[in-house]
């Protein structure tokens, strides 16, 4: 007889490994109960998410385990984490999510734990797409110049950079497609080969992100999200079309995507043209036109406990070099000298289980071009090509441990095919290992991180006065951080101290020649950047308002900078790359309040400074000035019939007096004004947004500091109306 009971509890044990469950469900919401489209849900232990329908509908199948969790997020809501316990092989659920005011749950991926905003123990912002185009930006750097602490450096419409804490260049790494971008981004103008079409997000890390990136994050991290994939089993359409009144500029993008039981597709094609941009006097300015092509491909692969996504990003960009300010007409055809700029990005990333831990492998390659050009020859004609490969392993955690040990190389080869060398050829070597530990406590966190990396170039040579030569560099980052939330998590307090280095580029060390108007003169004597920066954080929030506050200090020592040296040759100054310790501190401090019972209505407040000196008392270039910016946004939701919400905001933003790097002046105070309004409204099974925004409202005059265009006296865009318009079936 025993041996009979033996033989059917091993059956049904049995049965229950190899049992398969099946889920199904709809995502409301808890004030109105109308479903809710586009809603991420994700299993960690199953290593698979899905996305709700356009009816709020979502369905998982082939489930081998009888108990698993559920994660929903959703942007403009709480997260929520449900256990299921099936109790039938197939089992149907409600998921209420209540609205959330504030981005304080959004999840965050740019630092490789996947955790909600409120439980890391680095403040990372996130920003969404959605949210910035509404506003009318026309390219994805002024975007992200919304977020405190993140301004813009610019050369006319066609080209902007971000400047995180008076830091640029080379000195803020980007990612994209999950890969750091490497396309001559250290001058001052030049463009970063990348179309906000197609990205669903961005996250900043405002602060030395060595430990986790490597060299050329030294200054802070941006981090763009693309755009995900269609629900499981479901197809999708989008298309979004903008004008622009100042440069009468056209952007269009069309996306296509669709996803089976395993395999997702996607394709999109943007198409933009700007002509000459008009300054508030009714001057263009002259040669300022600039257009894109961009095409981004994805294939996605989901499996069990393994995933792969591949991405492909080619974009096309034409950047005029702007000359002068004349009454002439709109020009789309370039006058003068013109950058010419292809970029071809390839990523992989792969994810898969190694019993109880799992690996994230991301192997990248990208070939850029760049070309100066004018009356169609190319002086300059350079290629780079970069191969990127990233591995995490992410140890199986041990009651609140967790730790993920990484390693990352690049290999880089810079080939010249003009008339003008501004650069050798050259080949770069990067490669890093490092490890990452994080405590979970009831009330906290401590994060703290070690990591080691080697730098080589070799470079060719290019005349008797330029031989060739090589150069090794290393260095040692670490990171040390704590959070601790009070009055019911509330209230957090993060103090982060962390490292950084930037090996010095190629153009600090070879340039000899003209570029940006002067004579540029590398030095190949240069060390690596290394810094320590101290970051303070307390933040407060409750159901209706929102509080923070952000100090920093950042000490770097060996900072790189080109200063005059000699009588002007050929008409153009010389300029030499020097090195001096610098210093940098200042912060950020915001204000968001969402009264009740008026749940329609925001008002936003921030207040930005920072300060940045040399150890000789001198200021440093590129400084963004102290600005105060104020945002007053109505938001009418749930309405009935086809009109589901209509907004409108208007923003005062103040920039207060910029002191010039050489300490004997200051550029002008200024306010600007915008204002932008629109609809979202849905019809069957198509859903959209129109809206109308207005950037420079007053037809300001203004310069600001971080305009390329300064120098030239060239004052910034003047008013600009612009229409927008998105579809998605």
């Amino acid at each position: 007889m025993k041996k009979y009971i033996l033989l059917l509890i091993f059956i049904g044990s049995f049965s229950n490994i190899w049992a398969q469950y099946s889920l199904s469900g709809t995502v409301v919401d808890t004030k109105t109960q109308e479903t809710l489209p586009g809603v991420n849900i994700y299993s960690p232990q199953l290593k698979k998410g899905t996305i709700t329908d356009m009816n709020g509908h979502f369905a998982f199948d082939h489930i081998p385990l009888k108990e698993i969790v559920l994660q929903f997020s959703y942007i403009g809501y709480k997260p929520v984490t449900k256990k299921i316990i099936f109790k039938t092989k197939h089992q149907q659920i409600k998921v209420p999510m209540q609205e959330a005011v504030f981005e304080m749950d959004e999840v965050i991926v740019s630092t490789g734990a996947n955790k909600l905003q409120k439980d890391n123990v680095m403040k990372v912002v996130h920003k969404s797409a959605a949210a910035m185009n509404r506003k009318g930006i026309q390219n994805i750097m002024e975007g992200i110049a919304q977020i405190p602490g993140v301004s813009n450096l610019s050369t006319g419409t066609g080209i902007a950079k971000p400047v995180i804490r008076g830091l640029s260049g080379n000195r803020v790494l980007v990612y994209n497609q999950g890969v750091r971008l490497e396309n001559y981004q250290f001058g001052e103008k030049h463009g970063m080969g990348i179309d906000a079409a197609g990205i669903a997000g961005v996250e900043v890390i405002k602060g030395p992100a060595s430990l986790l990136y490597g060299s050329d994050a030294l200054g802070g991290v941006i981090y763009l999200i693309p755009e995900k994939y269609a629900p499981k089993n479901s197809h999708a359409y989008n298309f979004s079309s903008r004008f622009f009144t100042n440069t009468q500029g056209i952007h269009n993008s069309l996306g296509v995507k669709a996803s089976g039981k395993y395999w997702q597709y996607l394709i999109r094609q943007t198409y933009k043209l700007n002509g000459d941009y008009q300054i508030p006097s009714g001057q263009r300015v002259v040669n300022s036109a600039n257009h894109t092509d961009d095409i981004k491909i994805g294939i996605g692969y989901k499996k069990n406990a393994f995933g792969s996504d591949f991405r492909y990003n080619y974009n096309h960009t034409q950047n005029g070099i702007p000359l002068y300010t004349a009454d002439e007409p709109n020009h789309y055809k370039f006058s003068g000298k013109y950058q010419d700029l292809t970029t071809n990005n390839f990523s992989l990333k792969n994810r898969f289980k190694v019993k109880q831990s799992h690996v994230k492998t991301n192997i990248g390659f990208s070939q850029v071009r760049r070309q100066l050009v004018k009356q169609a020859q190319a002086s300059i004609d350079m290629q780079l090509r970069t191969v990127n490969a990233d591995i995490k392993w992410y140890l199986p955690k041990m009651n609140r441990w967790e730790i993920i040990a990484g390693t990352q190389g690049m290999l880089q080869n810079n080939k010249n095919y003009g008339i003008h060398l501004l650069l050798p050829n050259a080949y770069i070597a990067n490669a890093g290992i490092y490890t990452n530990i994080n405590r979970s406590f009831e009330t906290g966190a401590m994060q703290a991180g070690l990591r080691y990396d080697y730098h080589y170039i070799k470079t060719d040579s290019v005349d008797a006065n330029r031989p060739g030569f090589s150069k090794q560099l290393s260095s040692i980052t670490g990171a040390l951080g704590f959070k601790k939330d009070l009055i019911n998590d509330r209230m957090s307090l993060r103090l982060n101290i962390a490292s950084g280095f930037r090996a010095p580029n190629l153009a600090e060390l070879t340039s000899n020649g003209e570029h940006e108007g002067r004579i540029e003169i590398g030095n190949p004597d240069l060390k690596n950047e290394q810094n320590m920066q101290v970051d303070l954080n307390w933040d407060y929030h409750t159901t209706h308002i929102e509080f923070f506050v952000n100090g920093f200090y950042n000490q770097i020592y060996n900072y790189i900078y080109l200063s005059p040296v000699m009588q002007p040759m050929n008409m153009l100054p010389v300029y030499q790359y020097q090195q001096d310790d610098a210093y940098l501190y200042g912060g950020e401090a915001g204000l968001h309040f969402h009264p009740h019972p008026w749940d329609w209505l925001h008002v936003k407040s921030s207040f930005e400074t920072v300060t940045g000196i040399k150890q000789d008392g001198t200021y440093l270039p590129l400084i963004p000035a102290d600005q105060w910016k104020n945002e007053f946004r109505l938001i009418n939701k749930h309405l009935h019939g086809s009109l589901q919400k209509y907004y409108w905001s208007f923003e005062l933003q103040h920039f207060f007096k910029a002191r010039t790097p050489a300490g004997n002046g200051e550029y002008p105070a200024y306010t600007l004004l915008n204002t932008n309004a629109g609809m979202h409204f849905a019809y069957k099974k198509m859903t959209g947004d129109i809206f109308i925004a207005v950037h420079n409202l007053t037809n300001k005059t203004y310069i600001s500091n971080l305009s390329v265009l300064r120098e030239k006296g060239i004052p910034n865009q003047g008013l600009n109306v612009i229409l927008g318009l998105d579809l998605k079936f």
